[in-house]
């Protein structure tokens, strides 16, 4: 079908007011953010945490990268960490898509004053510019020039030598779109079309292979966003140029629906697949749905764990073996989240299945709401199920992560989701303390209670007179029981005909008041791959037990390129009490603690040979200690075996960790880049979920170290390769095979004088003119004892 034509069939809804929409007619609509505001919960408390860390951020730091890239001086340095290493102005298009959600959910005047003055000065930008490009992109309009050419070098996280600089810029494309749609700025929709126009020259001269050997490097959902601009515009050239930024490596698969994600990064991905799913919104292309929806049932259904969040070290585990998962510091990533609630919402617009409803709900109160530290409103990056481990906040002004510009966002839009409309019939999707203004109806709705402390939620209706419609209150698949629901206190009979929701359809008059019980039970969860590994629930929300404060080490991150992870004590999983019961007991080892609400007695539990109980309360109440939010589980005549096995097992590892001064997982984009990563003609790959890097040429890492260090190198053995390493550029040994098969060898290496008490050194791996290099699993630098 030609766009034009395509384009033609559309129904775009532009709502004129404080909030315009670039969505389609379909089944449900959502209602703009501002007609919604939260009433007293913790939500409506994580957002004015978050509304005063966005205030106490710098606007001039966080456009200092836009100014210096477009020749024009600028007020103050520019923010360190990410922001000065590489991905310089990505935290300033999160920073525009932040205010927006806030100013839109609040009204805040303060916010409105800040992101107008973001706008203006990138709007400077752009015209200094000259050719509609905004960006912070260090040495951007070197790298553009060269691709427009097309001259590209592309790997996963890097184009043309730049850390992900497509990612970059995709940011600032989203934070101006959003200007738009959540604020009618119209100087904004006008960036937002020049910067797309920008685009659409920049590729217009390559092919389509030129362009997905582009795309192979991270590029956010630059997809998405293009179809929005279609959207928005009805231009089909737009369209088209969201069809051009969609990885076809990705896409194909998951039309065939071939499970081709193990190992994949994961945040790489799910931008993708908006994108994909946008433009089969937009063109009711309905393989490329199909293809969305394979891969939402996937990763919510066969890769997600209790809280909603998903991978390990930032990538996809093998659906079979959570392992990793357990035993990782670096467990599920905020941003992954982020984007699967977006897609969720995406999906739950045309497509009313309840999982989507249970699963966007499970990962707000689970996963988001728990990302931001209720005292001083700082985001976490890696959430991990590692039991007796920890996580790490960010500081306002040092702390640049991917996660810190998506959490900006997460906790400024908590109305998104709560209520829908279609006709005379309204949804109630969430039970968030809340006011609905839905206008179109004089309707005024005022949602209150206490949950989950309190099992059931209280609707008012307000409006001046009679009002025929229907109301549709959600039967999540939690419920312990059919709910009773009373009008004005008095009982009715349910209408359970609708799938997620339950539905009362009357005229309402002034004042009616709606009581909705959510009977709620303890439940457990076991891992997805069915190891014996299980999560305690009650109703919705997944429950935890504080396990200590020793060792916190670097809780609140400082501006090192690794700061975002929890790099103290790793507690032996031999020392994790076990759950001793059948599976399908689990739940009878939980007493409620009277004199607390929502918080359990769990018994049953085993340390080696002592008995012993913890306490449980929600997981996203818990903070600045400790936890355990995965338990082992054993049989009794299994406990003493599962006991040894798991002391056995992390014996060797914990040892090596006890040693090592730094790491890095070779292959993986974030700990390559957070050691300021460069190569010449490397690659990188995946064989069993095992990551690697070779090079005919060479690459290279900088890593801390100590004196009398030991470097130690992990590699897949391999008699017709040899491997150079190099420190500081001498050469101090070669790689040599052991045995003489592909298998995992170590190398040990004590570092020459000529380093030490240098706190960082570089480490090259090179290939000869005779082979190309082994590949390299792992680095790590050790303390010589």
């Amino acid at each position: 079908m030609k766009l034009k034509s395509i384009f033609s069939s559309l129904i775009l809804t532009v709502t004129l007011g404080q909030h315009l929409s670039a969505q389609i007619s379909g089944p449900i609509q959502y209602f703009d953010l501002n007609d919604v505001r939260l009433l007293p919960s913790p939500f409506q408390h994580a957002q004015q945490l978050d509304l005063q860390y966005l205030l106490a951020m710098d606007a001039d730091r966080l456009l200092t990268p836009f100014l210096r890239e477009a020749g024009l001086p600028h007020r103050k340095e520019s923010y360190t960490n990410w922001e000065s290493t590489g991905l310089d102005g990505h935290i300033g298009g999160h920073y525009l898509s932040a205010l927006s959600y806030m100013y839109a959910s609040t009204g805040d005047p303060r916010v409105k004053d800040r992101l107008d003055y973001m706008i203006s000065n990138l709007e400077r930008c752009q015209q200094a510019n000259g050719n509609g490009y905004i960006g912070g992109v260090p040495g951007g309009k070197l790298i553009w020039e060269e691709i427009q050419r097309g001259n590209i070098h592309s790997g996963s996280f890097n184009l043309n030598g730049k850390w992900v600089p497509l990612y970059n810029i995709h940011k600032t494309y989203a934070g101006l779109r959003d200007a738009y749609l959540l604020t009618g700025d119209q100087k904004a929709k006008n960036m937002l079309i020049d910067m797309t126009d920008w685009a659409l020259r920049l590729v217009s001269q390559l092919s389509e292979t030129q362009i997905q050997e582009m795309l192979r490097s991270e590029h956010g959902g630059l997809n998405e966003t293009f179809a929005d601009v279609a959207a928005i515009t009805q231009n089909p050239n737009y369209l088209e140029l969201a069809r051009k930024f969609s990885h076809h490596s990705i896409l194909m698969p998951l039309i065939s629906h071939q499970d081709k994600l193990t190992g994949l990064h994961a945040n790489t991905q799910i931008p993708k697949v908006l994108g994909f799913s946008r433009i089969a919104e937009l063109t009711h292309d309905q393989q490329w749905s199909d293809a969305v929806r394979y891969f939402w049932d996937n990763v919510a259904e066969h890769r997600s764990i209790s809280i909603g969040g998903n991978s390990v070290s930032e990538h996809f585990n093998p659906t079979d073996d959570f392992s990793k998962m357990v035993y990782s510091i670096e467990g599920p990533e905020t941003c992954n989240t982020y984007n699967m609630l977006r897609l969720t919402k995406m999906l739950y617009r045309t497509d009313q299945q309840a999982k989507y409803l249970d699963f966007y709900e499970r990962a707000l109160y689970n996963h988001i709401l728990s990302t931001q530290h209720p005292q001083h409103g700082g985001f976490v990056y890696f959430t991990q199920i590692r039991p007796g481990h920890y996580r790490v906040y960010s500081q306002p002004h040092t702390s640049m992560w991917c996660c810190v510009g998506s959490g900006m966002e997460n906790h400024a839009k908590y109305g998104e989701m709560i209520y829908a409309h279609h006709h005379d019939e309204l949804y109630v999707n969430l039970f968030i303390p809340s006011r609905l203004n839905w206008k179109d109806k004089g309707v005024e709705i005022i949602q209150e209670n206490s949950f989950p402390s309190t099992a059931y939620t209280s609707i008012r209706i307000n409006t001046k007179k009679k009002r025929t419609f229907t109301l549709n209150l959600r039967k999540p698949s939690w419920l312990a029981g059919l709910p009773q629901i009373f009008i004005n206190g008095k009982p009715i009979q349910l209408d359970d005909s609708g799938t997620s929701h339950f539905k009362i359809k009357r005229t309402w008059k002034p004042g009616d008041h709606v009581r909705m019980e959510l009977p709620m039970n303890i439940h457990a969860e076991q891992l997805p791959d069915r190891s014996n590994y299980y999560s305690l629930l009650y109703g919705p929300i997944v429950l935890a037990a504080r396990s200590g404060t020793d060792d916190l080490k670097g809780l609140l991150a400082d501006d090192s390129r690794m700061g975002h992870i929890a790099s103290g004590k790793q507690i032996p999983l031999g020392d994790i009490p076990i759950l001793v019961a059948s599976p399908d007991s689990i739940s009878t080892l939980v007493d409620p603690i009277a004199s607390k609400p929502l918080h359990f007695r769990l018994n049953g539990l085993f340390r080696s040979k002592d008995s012993l109980s913890m306490e449980l309360e929600p997981f996203y109440g818990i903070h600045d200690c400790r936890y355990i939010m995965y338990w082992p589980q054993a049989n009794q005549s299994t406990l003493h075996e599962l006991q040894r096995q798991i002391e056995a097992d992390e014996r060797e590892s914990l040892a090596l960790t006890a040693i090592t001064v730094d790491k890095i997982a070779v292959g993986e984009q974030q700990p390559e880049s957070d050691h300021f990563f460069r190569e010449e003609d490397s690659q990188a790959g995946l064989i069993d979920d095992i990551r690697w890097r070779e090079t005919k040429s060479w690459f290279s890492y900088r890593m801390k170290q100590t004196n009398n260090a030991v470097l130690y190198v992990k590699f897949l053995g391999d008699t017709s390769r040899t491997t150079e390493i190099l420190v500081n550029g001498t050469l101090v040994g070669t790689l040599r095979n052991v045995a003489d098969h592909v298998q995992p060898e170590v190398f040990r290496l004590q570092l020459p004088k000529e380093a030490a008490g240098q706190p960082q050194v570089e480490v090259k791996i090179k290939g000869t003119l005779q082979s190309p290099t082994h590949k390299i699993l792992e680095i790590r630098m050790l303390r010589s004892e």
